[in-house]
Formats: C-alpha cells, sequence, structure tokens
C-alpha cells in the first residue's frame, strides 16, 4: 500500500513506509532510520531459516515477530501524518540507503517506536 505524506513547512514527501526502520521519499531516496531495529515483517529474507540462523549470534539477530512488525510499520505511519517531518541525513549503509534520523515537530521517530516497544536500538 503506497501512502503520500506532505510536509508542508519542510518540503518532505514520504512516498511509502516499507516497515518500522524504512521509508521511501517521493524522489525514490530509500531512508533507513539510523540506530534502530524494527521487527521484520512476513516477507523479510532476514527471517527464513539460513538466514536467521546465520544471524543468531550478531548483536542485532533478525527480529522475526510479524505482528509486532506490523504494528510498527503503523505506528510509523501514523506518526509521519500527524505533524512537521524533518529529516536529518547522517550517511549510508551498506545497502546504499541513507541512515537519517526522522523527526515529527520535535519527536524523534526512533526514539517513539522504541519507547512503544516497536523497535529496539541498533547495537554497533
Amino acid at each position: 500500500m503506497s501512502l503520500l505524506l506532505f510536509a508542508a513547512a519542510a518540503g518532505l514527501c514520504v512516498a511509502n513506509v516499507h516497515d518500522g526502520d524504512t521509508l521511501t521519499l517521493c524522489n525514490r531516496e530509500k531512508v533507513r532510520i539510523a540506530n534502530i531495529d524494527a521487527p521484520e515483517l512476513r516477507d523479510s529474507p532476514r527471517c527464513a531459516p539460513q538466514q536467521r540462523q546465520r544471524f543468531a549470534g550478531s548483536r542485532n539477530p533478525a527480529w522475526c515477530d510479524y505482528g509486532a512488525g506490523e504494528q510498527s510499520r503503523e505506528a510509523l505511519r501514523s506518526l509521519l501524518a500527524n505533524g512537521r517531518v524533518t529529516i536529518e541525513r547522517l550517511g549510508q549503509d551498506r545497502y546504499g540507503r541513507t541512515l537519517a534520523q526522522i523527526y515529527v515537530g520535535d519527536q524523534d521517530a526512533g526514539e517513539y517506536l522504541i519507547a512503544r516497544g516497536l523497535a529496539r536500538p541498533w547495537r554497533n
């Protein structure tokens, strides 16, 4: 499902919220919210048996709670629809996505999701 969110004051347009920590802007830029890990969705390759085993001993094992993944995505969608959205770009991840802090007003989206148990801090 595509979702268009316009933040007029910031000029930011979010085309799609993929999951609780990844979104796509209207200019097709893929953005990963920095410093968090949200639960995976049902189609996530990280939840395939081989990948789960591979990530099991890592600092950030696959979090394959699909219900929580849906809740996380919906919470991020709702948050983004409730105010002025701004982005602070921090770099890129190994997949070429922009790593960024996302804010709605003064609320950090990552902290918002963590406080609700819908994301956890990313461990380096």
